[in-house]
């Protein structure tokens, strides 16, 4: 028996994307005050046709299911939707450089795994900076006048690792293995 889903038109798992302001272990609010919610943006190369034909697809199928939920039975004209470019919109940030980029957010925890499908559960495996896919899916909203399509976080897949954003480092990236001596002795310390 399969599990037919409604939303199945509005859902899609992305090709190889890089993960950029990545909140998957802990809410995080942009600004004070706001509502805490899982966060990525997700970074998709220009050339992934096939990933951008996907989002187009079910930001319409989005458009169309929110028609008469949400836009009072006809699409508005000019709906915000949740693809950016990034040539346009982040020029002084070279990491967004040849990529669209959309934000997907959650206030239920993703389900995070690596290549294997095995569970992540160390924050400092999945970063911003490292490569993956990502399942979201994109719905209609209306709020306080503002309408468009938002997209939803459902799951991400760690593929390989990447240099990290931000400026945060690992630790094996900054030190050497320091041999240290052996032949201190505590009663020397004692005295």
């Amino acid at each position: 028996m399969t599990n037919k889903n409604k939303n199945q038109a509005t859902k899609v798992v992305t090709g190889e994307v890089r993960f950029s302001y990545l909140h998957v272990f802990q809410p995080h609010a942009i600004e004070e005050g706001q509502q805490e919610k899982y966060s990525v943006a997700l970074l998709i190369p220009k050339s992934d046709k096939k990933t951008l034909t996907k989002i187009k697809n079910a930001v319409e199928a989005a458009k169309v299911a929110g028609q008469s939920s949400k836009f009072g039975g006809k699409i508005p004209p000019n709906l915000k939707t949740p693809l950016r470019d990034g040539d346009a919109e982040r020029p002084d940030q070279e990491e967004y450089k040849g990529m669209y980029f959309l934000n997907a957010n959650s206030t239920n925890k993703p389900g995070l795994v690596d290549a294997n499908v095995d569970p992540i559960m160390d924050s400092t495996e999945l970063y911003s900076g490292c490569y993956g896919r990502a399942s979201v899916n994109f719905y209609a909203y209306n709020v306080s006048g503002n309408r468009g399509i938002a997209c939803g976080l459902n799951n991400l897949q760690k593929l390989r690792d990447g240099d990290t954003l931000g400026g945060r480092s690992r630790a094996e990236d900054d030190f050497d293995a320091v041999e240290v001596e052996e032949d201190f002795e505590e009663d020397d310390f004692l005295s």
